[in-house]
């Protein structure tokens, strides 16, 4: 279904952007549920899940959605400070990769979608993530956040496991969340993120707004390359 959903739309903006498919950089801290979010997205699986707090995705991976949209997936942060270095030098490899049109050089990721962990209050990790590897090397505005776990986001309270989604509490205390997630970046890092999108990936409650998140910020042009 999500390889189908709005596709028209993805397309109809990438024939304005002149880009095809749309490359999605997807990042965040290790055990943020990034693989578990691509085999929502992709309803099969795709990407293996860990089930230990070491990191899964040691290196970089493409999935394509549909032939309009692909997905990077990249190593968590927050593994050890050698781990990160490393981690983070081939973030960076990924976010300087180009293509040339015309005699100029774009990057080939348009968009970065940022996981956070819906029941961690300790997301340092991330913040430098973004404020020291994405923000020097990716343009801001096109910067997403998405916060996964919102079933385990008051340590599994108040989610409705029969209809796998929140009760009223458990909304309540989503939508405050997603007000202080945007405030701590913006004061962490100087971002004004878009409105980060609380979602399930285990679960797969709101996946389309996920989608809808991904889809309604496709820029309108080729993204410049950033010198750093």
């Amino acid at each position: 279904m999500y390889a189908e959903y709005r596709k028209n739309d993805i397309d109809a903006k990438l024939q304005r952007m002149k880009v095809h498919p749309l490359d999605i950089m997807v990042t965040g801290a290790t055990g943020a549920g990034k693989s578990t979010t691509l085999n929502a997205l992709f309803e099969r699986y795709v990407a293996k899940v860990g089930e230990s707090p070491a990191p899964e995705t040691m290196d970089l991976k493409a999935y394509a959605l549909s032939e309009v949209a692909r997905f990077w997936d990249t190593p968590g942060v927050g593994d050890g400070v050698f781990n990160d270095m490393n981690h983070e030098c081939r973030i960076r490899e990924l976010l300087h990769k180009a293509y040339t049109i015309d005699g100029k050089d774009y990057g080939w990721i348009d968009l970065v979608l940022v996981i956070l962990e819906g029941d961690s209050r300790e997301m340092g990790s991330t913040f430098r993530l973004i404020n020291n590897v994405i923000i020097p090397n990716f343009q801001s505005n096109r910067i997403l956040i998405a916060i996964n776990q919102a079933d385990v986001a008051m340590k599994g309270r108040h989610w409705n496991k029969k209809n796998n989604r929140p009760d009223a509490v458990l909304e309540k205390f989503l939508q405050e969340k997603v007000i202080s997630v945007k405030k701590r970046i913006y004061e962490s890092t100087g971002v004004d993120v878009i409105s980060p999108v609380c979602y399930s990936g285990e679960y797969g409650y709101n996946i389309k707004k996920l989608m809808d998140l991904i889809i309604d910020n496709i820029p309108v042009e080729r993204r410049p390359l950033i010198n750093s």
